[in-house]
């Protein structure tokens, strides 16, 4: 693949995360300067799915641009 395509890559996979990050932010719109919750509680439904794609992506991400670090060399 040429650079290009990897910097192609990267910049969606970057706004896919940004995204992300940003819809789970505006769920939790009371948290967001970093009050603790008082009370435990477990991700269901959209907020799990959003918490798993925000890691899955993450991980992709990392692993596209070392990829991309070893063949530029």
């Amino acid at each position: 693949m040429s650079d290009t395509a990897f910097t192609v890559i990267l910049l969606l996979l970057s706004l896919a995360l940004i995204g992300i990050l940003l819809l789970q932010v505006r769920g939790n719109a009371g948290q967001v300067f970093g009050q603790a919750e008082s009370t435990f509680r477990s991700r269901r439904g959209v907020e799990r799915l959003l918490f798993r794609a925000t890691i899955v992506i993450a991980t992709i991400f990392v692993v596209v641009a070392i990829v991309n670090v070893r063949l530029s060399n």
